[in-house]
């Protein structure tokens, strides 16, 4: 399998050619997608499986808000800047796009769009956006390393939270064994192309913004030759990490997903085209219809007691009932204790038993989850409290404290677990909120409908 690897290699590196100054030709071949069960910090749907693919042109830079502006009249972007990344666009809007620049370049577009079901042709010479396959693949550019520059990157190489690089976790008290030190929390987009590209040209494949890709996100298929994902599901993959993920969620094997309805301020989009193959295929991503009732739980989980303040708050507000998620062996009180506890738990990927249960769960239709953001993740006590209940129907609005990274990857975690759930717009409010917390989320609840 090495081998095979090395062959690819050398045949994209050798055949690759520029189509034009914004596209790259990757030449097709087989690679091993996803990670090595040793690959630190991997996630269980990263099951690694060969896939062979064609030929495709796949876009240098990632769609900026200039180019987005001059099709589409308008830039949704947290962070304005002609040149950087377009974000705060949701999938079917990147589709649209994708139509938009065929549409005025005279080329058959790509997909058709029947509100949330869009059939894409397999034949067609319009833009599209890459498959999870084809991003995975044009990101390696010949690596089986858990990022494509064969090391642990750094924040001079990538747009990330620097201050945690690969492995901080294990190695945050002693930082001697790791291969890239912190770095720079640049804490918003920069410019496409500050940084070096790979080896095949491509520019921000780690870092600067997630990028949508086409597939709905489910476990892999392993018989798929050219996979284009399953037909139907609930989430969007979206790839590649943005300036404000940790170094482990920006792995090339990484699989962040989101509704394709939601807009997020750190996902974006690259373009790619070329044919496939031929036929149509259909893919529709539905979120769950929420129900009708406003009858609310606010359930959250607190350490320091940012999160519960938060929780208070809302409860204030909203006159909601309220439930403490407690793991049964608690955390540590001691803060270096609890950070090692934390991220143990997080690799495990364990589940703690609850001390307590919400009685008769299913009268509520809107769970507003509180947590704290625990390296970029959600504390394991939370996936434990989503796997135990049935969300179908119910709408999930998500609130963290968190230290500078806002939701990091806990939108990803609970899209994954409560996948027939209804997410909502969260609240990421920094540390305990201070005297701005009532206004805020006064307006967060105005805006959820509240």
């Amino acid at each position: 399998m090495k081998f095979i690897l090395m062959v690819v290699m050398l045949v994209m590196l050798s055949s690759s050619a520029f189509a034009s100054d914004e596209f790259v030709l990757v030449k097709g071949g087989k690679f091993l997608m996803g990670s090595p069960s040793s690959e630190n910090w991997r996630s269980d749907d990263e099951l690694q499986h060969e896939v062979a693919l064609n030929d495709f042109y796949i876009a240098r830079y990632e769609v900026t808000q200039s180019e987005y502006q001059a099709l589409m009249n308008g830039n949704p972007s947290s962070f304005y800047g002609r040149n950087k990344p377009v974000e705060n666009v949701t999938w079917l809007e990147a589709i649209l796009f994708c139509n938009a620049k065929s549409a005025t370049e005279g080329l058959t577009p790509a997909y058709t769009i029947e509100g949330s079901k869009v059939t894409w042709d397999l034949s067609s010479s319009g833009y599209r956006l890459p498959t999870e396959a084809e991003w995975e693949y044009a990101c390696r550019a010949g690596t089986s390393t858990p990022f494509n520059l064969e090391h642990s990157i750094g924040a001079d190489e990538a747009n990330f939270y620097g201050h945690y690089p690969y492995e901080i976790e294990e190695n945050y008290f002693s930082q001697s064994k790791l291969s890239t030190k912190p770095g720079i929390y640049r804490a918003e987009t920069v410019d496409v192309g500050s940084f070096a590209p790979n080896k095949l040209g491509l520019y921000d494949m780690h870092g600067n913004v997630g990028e949508w890709c086409w597939d709905i996100y489910a476990p892999y298929s392993t018989e798929a030759n050219e996979p284009t994902g399953p037909a139907t599901g609930t989430r969007r993959v979206n790839r590649g990490g943005g300036w404000n993920d940790f170094a482990k969620n920006m792995r090339s094997a990484y699989r962040a997903a989101a509704p394709q309805e939601r807009r997020l301020y750190n996902v974006g989009f690259r373009l790619a085209y070329g044919a496939v193959g031929t036929g149509l295929v259909t893919s529709q991503a539905v979120q769950e219809t929420p129900g009708k009732g406003k009858n609310i739980l606010i359930a959250y989980f607190t350490w320091s007691g940012n999160t519960q303040g938060i929780a208070y708050e809302i409860q204030r507000q909203t006159g909601a009932e309220i439930f403490e998620i407690e793991p049964e062996a608690a955390y540590s009180e001691n803060y270096n204790t609890v950070l090692r506890e934390a991220q143990r738990d997080q690799r495990r990927q364990a589940r703690p038993k609850l001390k307590s249960h919400v009685k008769n769960f299913d009268q509520y239709d809107i769970i507003m989850l509180g947590y704290p953001n625990w390296w970029a993740s959600i504390p394991m006590p939370i996936a434990s409290f989503l796997e135990e209940y049935d969300f179908s129907g119910k709408v999930i609005m998500p609130f963290c404290s968190h230290g500078g990274g806002r939701f990091g990857q806990t939108l990803t975690a609970i899209a994954k677990l409560a996948p027939n759930a209804f997410i909502a717009d969260g609240l990421s409010v920094h540390y305990s909120g201070g005297g701005a917390l009532k206004d805020d989320v006064a307006k967060w609840l105005k805006a959820g409908g509240m």
